[in-house]
């Protein structure tokens, strides 16, 4: 995942604007950036990078252990986020949600749209899966950049425990200030679609092993042609929005398979 990040640097002169995956998709990357972040040996490629977050449950407090942000915090370290450009994430208290998305939404297409997305893939229902927090029946289009869905009881518990294995201290308090949370804010289809790259990681098959059936239909589903019905398979499978787009590198775990 660092080597993609280095190529699109090499490919490209300025910064560079880079999409990051919350939860344990990523975990090793971003610890090994906040390793050279401790240093001055990838500086050159650190001070590059606008970094911003895909995904968010709210309201939630900023603070909130169980908000992506601060696990951010906990692995990329101090150094990091002194050192990248700008980071960037929805802020989860604001009073109007609906509006803080859209800003967050201008400051990415105001940098000039994203040279990296990295995705992970997490597995619903009879197969399906969701990229980013694009659920199955959100009604996501081809058209949306980004969007606020309503949250539910196994996407909360989805969250809370792939951050308790991941590591995550998680206080009684912030965990109920989580279940709280009534909304998904997530980036959609359509700033997916428009990345110039997208690098999809899929692991823990072996503790969420519904990933195996969710990548095998990514993989084997035949997408429509008809635009009606390919919109339609899309909203009950977000997953195979990936496979609208021609710049797709997916690192999978053995187990996967």
């Amino acid at each position: 995942m660092l080597e993609e990040i280095e190529q699109a640097a090499a490919n490209k002169e300025g910064p560079l604007v880079v999409i990051i995956l919350g939860g344990r998709g990523a975990q090793a990357l971003h610890r090994l950036l906040g390793e050279f972040a401790r240093s001055d040996e990838k500086d050159w490629l650190l001070k590059r990078l606008h970094i911003f977050t895909q995904d968010a449950l709210a309201p939630l407090r900023m603070d909130n252990g169980l908000s992506f942000v601060r696990d951010f915090e906990r692995l990329l370290g101090e150094d990091f986020f002194r050192k990248v450009l700008s980071f960037n994430s929805i802020k989860t208290d604001a009073e109007d949600l609906a509006a803080e998305l859209g800003s967050y939404v201008e400051r990415l297409e105001s940098l000039g749209g994203i040279d990296i997305f990295f995705l992970g893939l997490g597995p619903e229902a009879e197969g399906a899966s969701h990229l980013a927090y694009i659920k199955p029946g959100s009604g996501a289009t081809i058209n949306d950049v980004a969007g606020m869905i309503p949250i539910s009881e196994s996407i909360l518990e989805h969250h809370i425990t792939k951050f308790k294995a991941g590591g995550t201290l998680v206080s009684e308090a912030d965990e109920a200030e989580c279940r709280s949370a009534k909304h998904i804010l997530t980036l959609g289809p359509a700033a997916i679609l428009a990345a110039r790259r997208i690098v999809q990681s899929i692991v823990d098959a072996s503790t969420a092993p519904a990933k195996r059936e969710s990548y095998r239909q990514l993989l084997d589903t035949e997408i429509e042609t008809d635009a009606v019905a390919r919109e339609k398979q899309m909203d009950a499978n977000p997953g195979l929005w990936l496979r609208l787009h021609p710049n797709v590198r997916s690192l999978i775990l053995a187990d996967v398979l």
